[in-house]
């Protein structure tokens, strides 16, 4: 991924309050960008496949606290943020 283009993953990141629950390497309400890919990197979840737990929210995967839907963030958003947490943790 680009400088540009993480740039820009990182604003949405702070611009729709998920740096409120996740941090880069460190667990906080919900689970650091670092364990999702950590998780995921044998392909197991696509990025598109990560871009709808997003859109959907979800419980009972990381811990006990769910995670709010973010339906408002565009496919297009939600699938950079996938690529994001995938490739670059």
């Amino acid at each position: 991924m680009q400088i540009a283009q993480a740039q820009e993953v990182t604003n949405l990141l702070q611009t729709n309050a998920c740096t409120a629950c996740h941090q880069a390497t460190t667990r906080t309400v919900g689970p650091a960008w670092k364990e999702i890919a950590d998780r995921y990197r044998d392909g197991s979840k696509t990025a598109v496949q990560l871009s709808e737990s997003i859109k959907n929210g979800g419980g009972g995967g990381w811990g006990q606290v769910p995670m709010p839907p973010q339906a408002q963030l565009s496919e297009a958003d939600r699938v950079s943020i996938a690529e994001w947490i995938l490739t670059s943790n």
